[in-house]
């Protein structure tokens, strides 16, 4: 019996090719948990003020984990968590978006002069929404086509805005909660520790070139 031709080379397999859609069905599992809760009841007396306490703390977990990516990737050495930087920046943005459009329609049901009239009373609410437009221009630009339209080094320059929606989406907590500020001041202090490394990094780099 012959052996069949070769016809191409394998290519070889890209070295943790489960981590970006492990990312992706991680990132998805609480909107179902919460969906799920949803149309079951169990989101408490007030569902909707629930849901978006939720979706806020999800999306500055997701922005957290995002923040992380550069940090980590400059102290192991390893290049995966740049890899899943953009789905985690993307999840933190659709998240923020899905957080203000309860807000907007489930609880303010699209009324103008409520949602100006909230803005006004409670400053949180202006904080918590300027940190999504800040987010706005960064998902537009996350994709290769636009690194390659706008050039690395403006872009770069345009995404580190993500610390200041880090900064305002950490205050917005922050003056939200009011009473027991353990777990605001605990992410206030993940940000601070992630800016200090990425502020050491670039010393340490600029030292050696």
């Amino acid at each position: 019996m012959t052996a069949a031709p070769i016809t191409g080379a394998a290519r070889p397999s890209r070295p943790l090719a489960w981590l970006q859609p492990a990312v992706v069905t991680g990132g998805l599992v609480p909107f179902f948990v919460l969906a799920i809760r949803a149309l079951r009841g169990g989101l408490g007396a007030n569902p909707i003020a629930t849901a978006l306490n939720q979706l806020g703390l999800l999306a500055l977990v997701f922005l957290m984990a995002c923040l992380a990516c550069t940090p980590l990737k400059a102290f192991t050495g390893q290049n995966w968590p740049i890899r899943i930087r953009r789905t985690l920046g993307l999840f933190a943005f659709f998240t923020a978006l899905t957080h203000f459009l309860v807000y907007v329609i489930l609880d303010q049901t699209l009324a103008l002069n409520r949602i100006v009239a909230d803005i006004v009373k409670r400053p949180f609410i202006a904080l918590g929404f300027s940190a999504l437009v800040v987010l706005v221009p960064l998902a537009l630009t996350s994709s290769k086509r636009a690194v390659q339209r706008l050039g690395f080094k403006r872009w770069k320059r345009l995404h580190r805005l993500v610390y200041l929606a880090g900064v305002l989406a950490v205050i917005h907590f922050v003056l939200r909660v009011k009473a027991d500020l353990t777990e605001p001041l605990l992410y206030g202090a993940l940000l601070t520790l992630l800016f200090a490394a990425r502020v050491f990094d670039r010393s340490t780099a600029r030292q050696k070139s």
